[in-house]
């Protein structure tokens, strides 16, 4: 419900502000809050509302600094607007999110995760979302080999490249035993590294290969169990001396988000090297990496055509190709191929179970009788279902909405192994 209606509508520049509130401690959706939003720069409130049955506020559009900005490397203005964000909800700490970034032309997507009331005795939670690698420089990564030999601390101990369910990030440098350590599904830092990383308005081609280095990289981690071989307890860390910026909180944009749910079983691979490729990057303008991808310098190979495949080849030699993961960690069964009105089989009774079963947490999904065939309700269940969790609203299940409620399902019920 619409509290106070936005006035702000019409600017040379602006963009889309999706506000989605969670439990931190069950990722459960938080109703009933109330959420104030407030231009950062000079702390005017421009909209209050109240979170529906998803946790969710309408997409509210506001200003934005202009589309070049985040397009040209020369530029020198913040490319993104920014807007503060204030949540009380009964049963729940007063939250306070500093910096959410809106870039223009795009949805920019704000995860707020809400503690329950007497986990901090009290206290308002902030959450500050750092700026953009891009427009505020961070430590150079430290140069690693890109394939791990087996002598080497970090021992493989993998037979197969696995997609994690979880990724344990530790935020901080690897020696910090005070940074604390995030569970975050695999898709979820993705998207975290990726807008924390590049600009969602670059080409396609660009955002690709940059998610793809990003992927790649992380699974590197993964297979060679890096930290854990080193004796921490941990999977990557926040750091961008050691791996890739990770932010709590952070602002994730809808362009984005679609890449990475298409692409994110992918990784960069070699011939006759069973690891994913450790894909070092910078941003190619505050540091330089000839032998590297460079962020700046993808987008502009983009402006000029090159295929996301030839990016990366440009960067990272003609031998490199991008290769699929044999399994899914925690997803319950793989996607079988597209499902619609009319479809029939066990791979619908999974998805009307599955449906059913989120439905507990999201009842605006109806639930449907389990009976293995597609019909009329069903597509309307699943058309609920992705537009709750931002997926165009078809009623048709592709690969991405699969896996989207194989991971919702995942989440709701526990399932998954830490």
């Amino acid at each position: 419900m619409d509290v106070t209606t936005p006035g702000n509508i019409g600017f040379a520049s602006s963009g889309e502000l999706e506000i989605e509130l969670y439990d931190s401690t069950n990722r459960g959706p938080v109703r009933g809050a109330q959420v104030s939003i407030y231009r950062a720069s000079d702390g005017e409130k421009i909209a209050s509302y109240v979170s529906d049955g998803a946790g969710q506020i309408p997409d509210i559009r506001v200003e934005t600094p202009p589309l070049e900005y985040s397009l040209e490397s020369q530029a020198m203005g913040m490319p993104y607007g920014q807007y503060n964000i204030v949540v009380e909800a009964a049963g729940y700490e007063t939250l306070e999110l500093t910096n959410a970034e809106v870039l223009p032309q795009e949805l920019s997507l704000q995860p707020v995760p809400l503690i329950p009331t007497g986990s901090m005795t009290g206290k308002t939670e902030e959450i500050v979302v750092p700026g953009n690698t891009l427009y505020v420089p961070q430590t150079p990564k430290i140069p690693e080999t890109e394939v791990k030999p087996v002598t080497e601390t970090g021992e493989i101990v993998l037979s197969r490249v696995v997609i994690p369910e979880y990724i344990i990030v530790h935020d901080g440098t690897p020696s910090d035993a005070k940074a604390k350590n995030y569970y975050v599904t695999y898709p979820d830092y993705i998207k975290n590294v990726a807008s924390s990383e590049i600009y969602a308005t670059w080409p396609d081609a660009a955002i690709r290969a940059n998610v793809l280095a990003i992927m790649s990289f992380t699974l590197n981690r993964v297979y060679t169990e890096w930290y854990r071989g080193k004796g921490y307890d941990f999977t990557i860390t926040s750091s961008t001396a050691y791996d890739q910026k990770w932010s709590y909180g952070r602002t994730i944009f809808e362009s984005i988000s679609q890449v990475v749910d298409e692409m994110y079983t992918n990784y960069l691979a070699r011939p006759n090297v069973k690891q994913p490729i450790l894909t070092q990057y910078c941003d190619g303008k505050n540091v330089r990496c000839p032998k590297w991808l460079s962020q700046w310098g993808s987008k502009d190979l983009a402006d000029q055509g090159l295929r996301t495949i030839e990016i990366l080849r440009y960067y990272y030699g003609s031998n490199i190709y991008i290769s699929t993961a044999e399994e899914i960690s925690g997803i319950p069964t793989s996607w079988a191929g597209e499902l619609s009105v009319g479809s029939e089989g066990k791979k619908v009774s999974q998805l009307q179970e599955h449906l059913n079963v989120i439905a507990g947490d999201y009842p605006a999904i109806p639930r449907v009788a389990v009976d293995g065939i597609y019909g009329p309700l069903t597509a309307e269940a699943v058309r609920t279902f992705q537009s709750i969790f931002g997926l165009p609203a078809t009623g048709v299940v592709d690969y991405r909405t699969w896996y989207k409620i194989s991971q919702i399902y995942v989440g709701v019920t526990g399932i998954a192994e830490l």
